[in-house]
């Protein structure tokens, strides 16, 4: 299964504040560990996800400029949290609160990436929403990927930009917020 031949139904699925959705791949992605609630959550089983691209769960309607924002951050060696939402195996999407960070060996060198996800909270969701809805409009304007990337990551440091903010500091601004 490929997340671009997985139709999006429009029905949310949401998993308990107190559980964690942990999975590790390889340095290009590929899946090599999925917890049971990342089993549950994206509707696929243990065959069907390891081994595949974590790419896998990608929704169409995640901007790309977040995207590359992650994979910069994970070759720079550096940690990332993002509000992600992703699309499970049978059309459902789910909102996470995404932690990822490379995972190194004994001698320094990164051999793959872990991410753990949280539940977020709606107000934080809501705002992702809301800016991650201006990227894809942005994308959406240009007729080839490179283009598109390129506007929304350009659009999104403006965003950042504007407000004095890194990505991080957007993160955790929507994360403190909706914790009030």
């Amino acid at each position: 299964m490929r997340a671009a031949t997985v139709v999006p139904s429009g029905v949310e699925r949401t998993f308990d504040e107190d559980e964690i959705i942990v999975t590790k791949t390889d340095t290009k992605g590929v899946l090599t560990y999925a917890n049971r609630v990342f089993l549950r959550v994206s509707a696929l089983t243990e065959a069907e996800a390891i081994g595949k691209p974590h790419s896998l769960i990608r929704h169409p309607e995640m901007p790309r400029a977040v995207f590359k924002l992650l994979w910069d951050s994970l070759k720079a060696r550096e940690e990332l949290f993002a509000y992600v939402v992703n699309l499970a195996s049978d059309g459902a999407h789910y909102w996470v609160l995404a932690h990822v960070t490379p995972s190194l060996n004994e001698h320094g060198q990164v051999v793959g990436y872990h991410s753990s996800r949280r539940k977020p909270e709606r107000a934080a969701v809501a705002a992702a929403q809301e800016v991650y809805g201006r990227l894809r409009a942005e994308e959406r304007r240009h007729d080839n990927a490179k283009s598109a990337l390129d506007a929304s990551w350009a659009m999104l440091q403006s965003l950042l930009d504007q407000n004095g903010q890194t990505y991080d500091q957007f993160v955790w601004e929507l994360t403190n917020a909706s914790a009030v």
